[in-house]
């Protein structure tokens, strides 16, 4: 009597933790093998991380991140996976730029100068925010030789200062890169977080040179813009919280079990085990936070939790405003402004949600959203409310002439959310790589590795996913 057909064990896999990079990495698996046994585990009441979107009395109110950006393909594609391409909303066309305070005062960063680089010389002799001074020094820039220890990691504060000037250090890159990290720039590396420049500087010697290369054949559709290139970065229609919802519903039921904390990994026979679990698994995604993954991988893999510790993180807190537009001194031009941290203000920058994109205000209304704390200034974060609100509110009535209390307030703090790419991060994101490859199916992701905006996350959870769907 011959015996029955065998039956294939399905294979199991499990990601911890449920923010944009674990749901991409669960998504993805579920793309390349619907097949697979799969299991979230989030440790909190929702899905979704840090993207928190709410609709209130007419205001669309982001909690964290309020758009992305389009010029690397891993979130627009997802996007388009999932069906959201008509919800994307472009930035307004007509005053895509930023200011910088100087003096109590807002001046635009100037035209075609992006993050610490310029494509157009005018904009520079002109600007009031650098002395005579420093003009001369910044474009003195093209003189400036190439580094020749070039092998070992500079920060961005010695990379600029050093062909710029400490003028246009203080006064223009600190706080352009300080609104998108809330770091500090004299530890931050820049192999790590903005690398094309300094490749500009290995292949043209000069950042001023490589960028009026570049200009020639640049598109038209960033004329006008300064700060950031504006016409790159989309938003759906209703807020972040429209990808993370899309990308829930894509999952087979039951697969997230949500309130389901995992404090350690362990290995049992090849397979892995979970605590308060009782399944083993064939493979895990870890998609938390670098200082949770080393408490979780504390047991079974020593080194590799030292070399996760190590990564360190900031937070900072978002004061949510709503006001009526005549309660402004003047109009709201550009999308914002950022605060040089010699200003000595109590603010990193202030975002005008409403300018931005469309429906995020009702009509006659601006919705604010001003950035406080970050890695210069932690002890703001743990203010009270009423303090934090209070700031806000002294800032924008001195720098935008704001009259009266706001009609909406929302405030939100994250406590280490934004991981700090600091010097020597590219070694020993290195020797992570090297140690997690030694473990039989576990993959890392999330944004303390490779890049912290949303499209590097959505990249981080489908590497992973794709390595794991092929172990």
């Amino acid at each position: 009597m011959s015996a029955g057909p065998s039956i294939e064990r399905r294979r199991r896999i499990a990601v911890i933790g449920g923010g944009i990079s674990g749901l991409a990495a669960a998504h993805r698996l579920v793309e390349l093998d619907p097949r697979l046994e799969l299991t979230l585990f989030e440790a909190s009441d929702r899905l979704g991380g840090v993207l928190q979107t709410e609709r209130r009395d007419g205001y669309l109110i982001e909690r964290s991140a309020d758009n992305f950006i389009t010029n690397v393909p891993w979130a627009i594609d997802l996007c388009r996976r999932l069906g959201l391409s008509d919800d994307l909303l472009p930035t307004r066309a007509a005053d895509r730029r930023a200011f910088v305070v100087r003096r109590g005062r807002l001046y635009p960063v100037p035209e075609g100068f992006t993050l610490m680089a310029p494509t157009r010389i005018a904009p520079l002799v002109t600007t009031p925010l650098l002395s005579v001074r420093g003009k001369l020094r910044l474009l003195a820039e093209a003189l400036v030789p190439r580094r020749p220890d070039a092998g070992t990691d500079e920060s961005l504060a010695s990379f600029v200062t050093r062909r710029f000037g400490r003028e246009t250090f203080q006064r223009l890159v600190q706080p352009l890169v300080g609104g998108i990290y809330t770091a500090d720039a004299e530890q931050l590396s820049l192999a790590a977080t903005l690398p094309r420049f300094l490749e500009m500087e290995r292949e043209h010697g000069s950042l001023i040179r490589a960028m009026l290369r570049q200009r020639k054949s640049r598109s038209a559709s960033g004329a006008g813009e300064s700060g950031a290139r504006y016409s790159l970065f989309t938003a759906p229609r209703e807020g972040m919280s429209m990808l993370i919802d899309a990308l829930v519903a894509r999952l087979p039921a039951a697969t997230a079990r949500c309130n389901t904390p995992v404090a350690e990994l362990g290995l049992v026979e090849g397979r892995w085990s979970i605590a308060g679990a009782v399944e083993l698994f064939d493979a895990v995604i870890l998609a938390t936070p670098a200082p949770v993954a080393a408490r979780q991988l504390a047991a079974v893999a020593p080194e590799l939790s030292t070399e996760l510790a190590q990564i360190a993180y900031a937070g900072s807190a978002v004061v949510v405003l709503g006001y009526r537009q005549e309660q402004f001194a003047r109009p709201l031009a550009g999308f914002g402004f950022v605060v040089p941290e010699i200003e000595r203000r109590d603010i990193l920058a202030v975002s005008y949600s409403s300018q931005k994109y469309e429906g995020r205000a009702p009509e006659g209304r601006a919705l604010l959203r001003v950035f406080i704390g970050g890695a210069t200034r932690p002890e703001l974060i743990d203010r009270p409310d009423h303090e934090l609100q209070r700031i806000a509110e002294r800032e924008l009535g001195e720098l935008l002439g704001v009259r009266g209390a706001p009609e909406l307030v929302e405030v939100v703090r994250w406590h280490g959310a934004m991981p700090q790419y600091h010097l020597g991060h590219i070694e020993r994101l290195a020797r992570i790589q090297r140690l997690a490859a030694a473990l039989p199916g576990l993959a890392l992701a999330g944004n303390a590795y490779q890049g912290v905006g949303i499209p590097h996350c959505v990249h981080s959870g489908e590497a992973a996913a794709e390595r794991m769907a092929r172990w």
